[in-house]
């Protein structure tokens, strides 16, 4: 996709730049401009659609993690990756974006984030593969900046390992910015996985009785959960695994095994469950293996709605 490094995007009255290429240059002259169009972006409510939500997620790279479909450095070049990312949110069906504040606000000044739902990462300093990676520090979004921004809700990643004294840490972390999130009436976007280290990396146990230890763990953090809901591994027995829950769920699309076909009959079975309510979906839609973002995102949001 070398052609999207100068991809034309919408202009409305010159209040977005009109290409990739003029980003570094408008962040250089007009830093203030973000503010500007955080303050006066077209904004639509979560509940103001129909009830289902597709949301495209980009923010692996604040991790260090910036393999895809087996290329180790697929989502280096940044460029490439807006260009991916304008094209993913211009797809009919497409509600709303989950990211970091550089790749947010890029997209912001591309004028790509206009009516989409928003919802910040906040834990990105667990590094993928560091020996500190369960100690999942915040070090993107905080609320106020999720608040300031006018965005959604905010996401976090919940990785609870038993055998490691850092994930206390993470949890009492996570419970008190539950609580700020719902105190400010923002969704509360929990990920959470029961993990271990194996021969030094950081593995998921993706087995139904995992997930759902999980997600009991998740719902009650914070001093309320009236806006948290949770994002979730699509796994087998996906219906005893979405009985353990009341909350609002969003499914993580993950990447497709080697039968991609498969991959997307489970996720739309799991789309079936009443609690869910949609797809968090990020490199499998923007590094697609026929490398077509397009068809890739029109596969997904037809099995959200």
């Amino acid at each position: 996709m070398t052609a999207t490094r100068t991809l034309p995007v919408s202009s409305v009255a010159g209040r977005f730049v009109s290409s990739i290429a003029e980003l570094s240059e408008t962040r250089f002259a007009e830093p203030e401009r973000v503010g500007e169009l955080l303050a006066t972006r077209r904004r639509r409510t979560i509940a103001g659609g129909d009830g289902r939500l597709m949301i495209v997620a980009c923010d692996h790279p604040a991790r260090g993690a910036l393999g895809a479909s087996g290329n180790a450095t697929a989502m280096a070049d940044r460029a490439e990756l807006l260009g991916r990312l304008v094209t993913a949110l211009s797809r009919p069906g497409v509600d709303g974006l989950l990211a970091t504040a550089d790749i947010a606000e890029d997209l912001l000044l591309l004028g790509a984030l206009e009516d989409k739902v928003v919802f910040s990462s906040i834990n990105r300093g667990g590094l993928q593969g560091s020996v500190f990676e369960l100690d999942d520090r915040s070090t993107g979004y905080d609320v106020q900046g999720t608040i300031d921004a006018r965005f959604d809700g905010a996401k976090m990643l919940t990785r609870i390992d038993l055998d490691d004294p850092a994930t206390v840490v993470t949890l009492e972390t996570q419970g008190k910015i539950i609580s700020e999130l719902n105190r400010a009436r923002l969704i509360a976007l929990v990920e959470p996985f029961l993990s271990r280290r194996v021969g030094g990396t950081i593995v998921n146990d993706l087995s139904p009785d995992a997930v759902i230890k999980s997600i009991a763990i998740a719902s009650g953090l914070g001093a309320s959960s009236a806006y948290t809901w949770m994002k979730l591994p699509v796994v087998a027995e996906m219906e005893r695994v979405m009985a353990a829950t009341t909350l609002p769920t969003l499914l993580l699309g993950g990447d497709p095994d080697n039968d991609p076909d498969e991959t997307y009959a489970a996720w739309e079975a799991a789309l079936a469950l009443p609690s869910v309510r949609g797809l968090v979906v990020g490199r499998t839609m923007l590094y697609p293996a026929d490398d077509d973002v397009a068809k890739a995102v029109d596969t997904a949001v037809s099995l959200v709605r």
